[in-house]
């Protein structure tokens, strides 16, 4: 008896380890794997690991600043970009900068143009910033005055989106801005989503392209708040469209103990409950998927809040 009792036990243990252990340290490695991916990821090359001593440096700076009457209102962004743009010209960098304005939707709009940038800039670094006015962006001026630079200069672009290839990510526009370089520089974090000439696809082209101080800072705040959060970890998702999104919500909630959903695309959401939404902004495309995505809030136990009231206009 003793000896089948023995038999029966080490069964169990090798039923147990077959079935429950190898599953589990499978899975453990394999978001050993996924931590490890997403680090590497993150982990981008700055302006602080390359050489650019009489390189033609081209950056892409968020420079969509409030203007009224044609003054700026608020420099924030400007003052963020001035630690990147210092350190280039510091080691002896062509310094080419670059920016979106508004939407001007592919044609020169006066009201739009970056000129009163290259002036206040020209103030908050105490050097000048020339200004390469071109209605085609990178035309016969700016051309003209990047190839008269000399080591530590500055020259800002006109509003990239002046072309409408730029929002479309076409290949011209995107061979134009590389033809200006040697090294391109990304620096604004609020556009790195949209896959634009003057961020993806002049970086394809370049054989070194890099991250600046801000984007740096930014990838490591958000790089710690997602792996190592302080609870309660509270996410908030705005925006219009879900599609945009799909993979950000389900990695959330993996991670979060409460995700908070407002913008246009809380109506998807909505009426994946059953909810009348009106005429508001949807993707019945992905129904299936928000039911989904609560589901699995659910099942992992995170708070998924959506809007309760809404403004209703006629």
């Amino acid at each position: 008896k003793e000896v089948i009792i023995m038999a029966q036990l080490i069964g169990c243990l090798l039923a147990m380890y077959l079935c429950i252990y190898l599953p589990w340290k499978a899975n453990q490695k394999e978001e050993s794997r996924k931590r490890k991916d997403m680090y590497n990821n993150l982990n981008k090359k700055s302006v602080d690991d390359i050489n650019v001593k009489g390189k033609r440096v081209l950056v892409r700076c968020d420079f969509n600043v409030p203007l009224k009457e044609g003054k700026i209102t608020d420099e924030n962004r400007l003052v963020a970009a001035l630690p990147t743009i210092k350190k280039l010209v510091a080691d002896g960098g062509k310094v080419i900068l670059c920016s979106h304005l508004g939407k001007p939707k592919g044609e020169p709009k006066p009201e739009l143009s970056l000129a009163p940038v290259a002036a206040r800039l020209t103030e908050l670094l105490g050097q000048e910033v020339k200004f390469a006015a071109d209605n085609e962006v990178v035309g016969p001026n700016a051309k003209a005055a990047v190839e008269a630079m000399k080591d530590g200069d500055i020259i800002l672009l006109e509003n990239t989106r002046y072309r409408a290839e730029e929002t479309k990510n076409g290949e011209a526009f995107s061979k134009d801005l590389a033809s200006l370089c040697d090294v391109f520089v990304n620096d604004a974090f609020g556009t790195a989503h949209r896959a634009h000439c003057s961020n993806v696809g002049v970086a394809e082209l370049v054989d070194t392209a890099v991250v600046g101080y801000l984007m740096q800072k930014e990838i490591d705040f958000l790089g710690n708040a997602v792996e190592n959060p302080v609870r309660p970890f509270v996410a908030i998702l705005g925006g219009a469209k879900v599609a945009d999104k799909l993979n950000v919500i389900s990695n959330l909630l993996e991670k979060c103990d409460t995700l908070i959903i407002g913008g246009g695309m809380a109506y998807t959401f909505l009426k994946a409950q059953g909810k009348e939404i009106g005429k508001s902004l949807v993707d019945d495309s992905k129904l299936d998927y928000c039911k989904d995505m609560m589901a699995k809030a659910k099942e992992k136990g995170v708070k998924l809040l959506l809007p309760v009231d809404a403004a209703c206009i006629k």
